[in-house]
Order: C-alpha cells, then structure tokens, then sequence
C-alpha cells in the first residue's frame, strides 16, 4: 500500500495528509470546489477549516474527477455525511470497487436514516469499508498530541490493515468489527455534545456536564443496542472516548455551537458563526426519527431537538428534563 487518496478538504482531511505524508505514503487530496482546492494548495494551509498548520509539501491536489482514483491503493472518505451521496454519486463512474474505503465521517443522513458506510454502499454497491472514529479533535493531532481511534471492520484483515497505516507513535488504533456501533456512538455524541455547549453558555456547571455525559451516554447506548449494535462498543473510545472529547474541547464545533445558543442567540445565528459543517444539527433530527421508529426514550436528544427546531427556550427544555418522572437509574 503506498498511494492514498483523499476524498474531501476539510479538517480531517488534512490531518489524515499530514500523518499520511509523515508515514512515507504517496497522498492526494481531491475537493468538489477546485477554486476552493487551488487555494490549499497555493498555501499549503487550510486556512478556513484547520488555520495556522501548515501541510505537507509532498502532498499532491488533484481537481480532476477523472484522475483521482488513479494508482489508488486506500481511498479515505472524508466528506460531511448530509453531502456524501452528492459526491460520491459524482465520482461513481470513476471508482474501483476493488480499492477498499476508510470512512471518517461522523452523522446519519437525513430521510434515509443510514450511516456513512451504509451510504457508500448504496451508492457504489459492494464495497470494502472500514471506519476510522475516535475521540479525534484535529487540532491536537495535528499538534502530535498522544491520541487513540478505533478501526472499524466486518472484514478484520482490512481493519487491521487501516491499524497499521494509520498507527504511529503518537496515534494508537484499535480495532473492532462492529461497524454499526462505532458509527452510530460517533454520530449521536455531536448531539450530546450541543447539549454540553448550551450548559457551558448557561454556565449550569461541572455537576451538570457530568450528569448530561452519564445519561447522555446512556441514551446512545440504548438506541445503538435497539439497532443492533454491540454493547460494549459504546464504552469503548468511539463512544466514551469521543463523547467526552467532544463536550469538553473549546476547538469542537458542536459544543461551540451549543455555547452560543447557551448563550442567547438563535440556532440559525449560531450556524451562521461557524465555518464548519456542524453535524449534530442534522444528525438530531435523523436520530429523533430512529429514537420514534425504534420506540426508544432519548430525553436529551429530544430536549436539544426541541431548541433547535421547536422554539423552546433553553431554560424551559433544561426544567423539563429536571421535571420528568422519577425512576430508577439504568442504561437499557
């Protein structure tokens, strides 16, 4: 395995190149705006979605549709999921269902309810995938922050095979066969996470932070258990792991967006202040019609529904969940 492409531009994007490069791997980067593209290349800098790193100068930019599975030996997806079916629905024609997919994007699509990998099969047919999750903040890994990730697989060569291009000395993987448990933990934790951010900029405190993740975590489970995933994975480094990064890190988008809704502005201000694609937004809305399909109680996730869709007043949602009906403590 020695040439990698990269499907998408974003922040993941650019720390897979960067670890990629740093490992001796041939690597392009493929974007769907190539102005947007030329831009990165010209600077060897995302500037607008991961500033002040620069990237490898051995990276090579590719804007041709045509060329970009060329050589290929790993393609990484990593492009938000409301927009996966879109891109890869463009590229179809010119990909190899031989070339075995990492997945690293996080969310449920809107109106088809699948996960990413399930999108990539729906609209490529029999692929290989393996998805890559973790509690994984960009910005830390590309500081060389000790962190850790989860590869996820029914196929354990390849799983194992994703641990070994992706390990280093700062970055450990693990693998997992449950693919539908990694990803389902890392799509509704960025809900959870909204919810960390309305508390910060409520400024609710530490004992509610730690009630939310406990219970939050609990509700995650029980929907990932309803459709069919394992058990354990959700207090693993996909589901603990990466929900507790993503509620407490000043850099992650959710929670940032949570603050400022705590904080008093409206849901479409508070998308309107951010750059990145805030996954959680629409990610509730799939897991509040899973939560209904599946007949599973999911108060949190149903209380930053309310806010974000409803019109319901952060003050209001937070004494609705504090004056729901006693009962004992459980995770199922």
């Amino acid at each position: 395995m020695q040439n990698i492409t990269i499907v998408g531009d974003g922040a993941m994007s650019a720390v897979c190149a960067s670890l990629l490069c740093e490992k001796g791997f041939a690597v392009k980067m493929w974007g769907y705006d190539a102005v947007q593209l030329a831009q990165i290349a010209a600077a060897h800098e995302n500037i607008k979605f991961l500033p002040g790193y620069k990237l490898p100068q051995s990276l090579q930019y590719e804007p041709d549709d045509s060329a970009i599975f060329k050589n290929a030996d790993v393609v990484i997806s990593a492009v938000p999921c409301q927009f996966m079916r879109g891109v890869w629905q463009r590229l179809k024609k010119y990909f190899n269902s031989d070339i075995p997919i990492v997945s690293v994007t996080k969310g449920i699509e809107n109106h088809t309810l699948l996960r990413p990998s399930e999108i990539l099969q729906d609209v490529l047919g029999d692929v290989k995938i393996c998805v890559l999750s973790g509690p994984t903040i960009a910005d830390e890994l590309m500081r060389r922050l000790p962190a850790t990730a989860t590869a996820a697989s029914e196929n354990e060569k390849l799983a194992c095979l994703v641990q070994e291009i992706f390990t280093t000395p700062w970055f450990r993987v693990y693998t997992n066969a449950d693919v539908r448990g990694v990803e389902l933990a890392g799509a509704m934790k960025n809900v959870i996470a909204i919810a960390a951010g309305i508390i910060d900029g409520v400024n609710a405190g530490n004992n509610t932070k730690a009630a939310l993740l406990a219970r939050g975590l609990a509700e995650i489970t029980r929907l990932g258990v309803a459709l069919g995933a394992d058990v354990h994975t959700f207090a693993g480094l996909s589901g603990l792991g990466d929900l507790v990064t993503t509620c407490i890190s000043p850099a992650g988008r959710n929670r940032s967006f949570g603050e400022r809704i705590g904080k008093g502005i409206t849901a479409e201000q508070a998308l309107a202040a951010t750059a990145s694609v805030v996954e959680g937004v629409a990610t509730c809305t799939s897991v509040i019609e899973l939560a209904g399909k599946y007949n599973v109680d999911m108060p949190i996730t149903q209380a930053v529904y309310s806010v974000l869709f409803r019109g319901v007043s952060v003050r209001q949602a937070i004494q609705n969940l504090m004056m729901r009906t006693p009962k004992p403590e459980r995770v199922l």
